[in-house]
């Protein structure tokens, strides 16, 4: 038999077998879904853009809708938004729809990846400050408000920090963390870490204009549960950069250690402009992820905060990170504390703070 001649059959990758049976199964669930009723339904997130183009992000699922007036209904409405977050794990994605995003006088057409997930940058003349996307999809009369950040260009300071044991206190082991805050914890039972709440809303009042954003190895399902902790403990607002849970098309599961230094990675190329404040915690990855970070982009770094966990924390943590995480990264300076008081005092010192 001739060796096909396509270029693009010979470039197609190698899909992995885990990712296939995970899409054969998201059709039988959609399948299944669609004849019992469930609407399609777009989970908007918060995006971010410059004043020439927008990231838009989200999630389209399948969702059951109780009749209105009916008892579902009435218990849904008196919950309201506390719910457990193993409810939006068991929600079908989906990858066939085609999402409408209107913004500035403009209008795309948008499509979710194999997980449902929408992530798409479009072209779009925006002043900088916040703006409101809406989203819709053919399959449903309804369309969904999405905030999105646009950049200014003259700003030249950022902050990007991590969530768990960060923002957000966990003392729980790695391995069951995930699994801990997505099915069993009630959102409104997570804990802030003292003071971080004040010392990143200072830092974004003291630098008017500051692009804030929220970078965690967590899954996109759980990100409407996290910007309701982060606002409902006054945390400044931004985009939160998540990552999906599942396999990839050539691996079994995703690295969350290469979505934060891609997620890094793209808002220096993004914004080369920021000097960030990289904000995280010394429970073994942040040190290392940040230290390569300001190595390779030491104009791009105004400072590394690092909150330092306590000796129990550590333990679940399955340890701290190394002092050589932090080495060799020239003239950025490092601060450490275990809580946002701390950090605040050092911040003071170096002139990010009054």
């Amino acid at each position: 038999m001739a060796e096909s001649t396509d270029p693009s059959a010979r470039s197609a990758p190698v899909v992995h077998r885990a990712a296939r049976i995970e899409d054969a199964v998201h059709v039988f669930l959609a399948r299944r879904a669609r004849k019992r009723g469930d609407v399609t339904t777009v989970v908007p997130y918060t995006g971010y853009g410059s004043t020439t183009w927008v990231r838009v992000l989200g999630r389209v699922l399948l969702v059951k809708q109780p009749k209105p007036g009916s008892r579902a209904a009435r218990r849904k409405a008196k919950r309201g938004e506390s719910v457990r977050g193993w409810r939006s794990f068991f929600s079908v994605p989906v990858n066939d729809a085609d999402v409408r995003v209107e913004l500035g006088g403009t209008v795309h057409t948008v499509h979710p990846d194999r997980g449902g997930v929408i992530d798409a940058v479009i072209p779009v003349q925006l002043e900088h400050g916040w703006h409101t996307a809406r989203l819709s999809s053919g399959e449903s009369s309804r369309s969904w408000q999405a905030p999105v950040f646009v950049v200014d260009p003259e700003a030249r300071f950022g902050l990007i920090s991590d969530v768990d044991d960060t923002v957000m206190v966990t003392a729980l082991p790695r391995p069951l963390l995930a699994a801990w805050n997505t099915f069993v914890l009630d959102e409104h039972a997570r804990v802030p870490t003292p003071g971080m709440a004040v010392l990143l809303e200072r830092l974004a009042a003291e630098h008017p204009g500051t692009p804030v954003f929220y970078v965690s190895t967590g899954a996109w399902n759980v990100a409407p549960a996290l910007t309701r902790f982060l606002s409902r403990n006054l945390y400044p607002g931004g985009p939160l950069l998540l990552t999906d849970w599942g396999p990839t098309h050539d691996r079994l599961f995703r690295s969350g250690v290469d979505h934060k230094r891609t997620a890094l990675a793209r808002l220096a190329n993004e914004f080369p402009h920021v000097n960030w404040l990289l904000v995280g915690d010394d429970g073994q990855h942040d040190e290392r992820i940040y230290g390569e970070f300001a190595r390779e982009h030491p104009d791009n770094v105004a400072a590394v905060a690092i909150r330092q966990l306590s000796a129990g924390e550590a333990v679940l943590a399955g340890g701290r990170s190394k002092p050589e995480d932090r080495e060799d990264t020239g003239a950025v300076p490092w601060v450490f504390a275990p809580d946002g008081a701390g950090l605040s005092d050092q911040l003071v010192e170096l002139g990010l703070l009054s």
